[in-house]
């Protein structure tokens, strides 16, 4: 089975486009609108106690937080259109699994990114689980019934089914 970059960023052609309007805009007006913030901050005087000054340069710290998520995203973003169909666990896939042992239940999730998915505005209910997260990482390329373990952040090692694998339709 050919094996699925977890490095790698699956993006559609229009989630491509929005990051990097996001991004455009981030470093030109957004930059520009917070040194201006800072600056008129800075002319009111004291900056120990000055609240607005610290705001200003917390928003900053954001802001420049994800100007480096969104570089690296679209650094490792392959472009494409999400698979027509599959039995496969892959990004753009919606899967459905079951946990073996103390959880006896199901689950049903995004394999892929929420922001580049466009799930906040489809499906906010929507568990999403990226390739490289433990579960993500586990599953990926796997296909239905096949049954994988991976370690949990607490060390914990759980077992599940993959039951279905269903094209996500945003």
């Amino acid at each position: 089975m050919a094996e699925t970059d977890t490095n790698t960023i699956w993006l559609t052609q229009d989630a491509f486009d929005k990051l990097n309007e996001e991004l455009e805009q981030l470093t030109n007006e957004g930059r520009a609108e917070i040194a201006a913030r800072i600056a008129a901050a800075r002319e009111e005087g004291d900056l120990k106690e000055n609240g607005g000054y610290h705001a200003a340069r917390e928003e900053q710290g954001k802001q420049e937080a994800r100007i480096v998520q969104l570089q690296d995203m679209l650094r490792r973003a392959q472009v494409g259109d999400p698979p027509a169909s599959t039995d496969t666990a892959v990004p753009g896939t919606k899967i459905t699994i079951a946990f073996f042992g103390d959880h006896d239940d199901t689950d049903t999730f995004l394999l892929g990114s929420r922001e580049v998915m466009g799930v906040d505005e489809a499906a906010d209910d929507l568990n999403v689980y990226s390739p490289q997260s433990p579960l993500g990482a586990a599953i990926l390329d796997h296909k239905v019934g096949d049954t994988v373990s991976y370690e949990t952040p607490n060390g914990k090692t759980v077992s599940v089914e993959i039951l279905k694998v269903e094209v996500f339709q945003g």
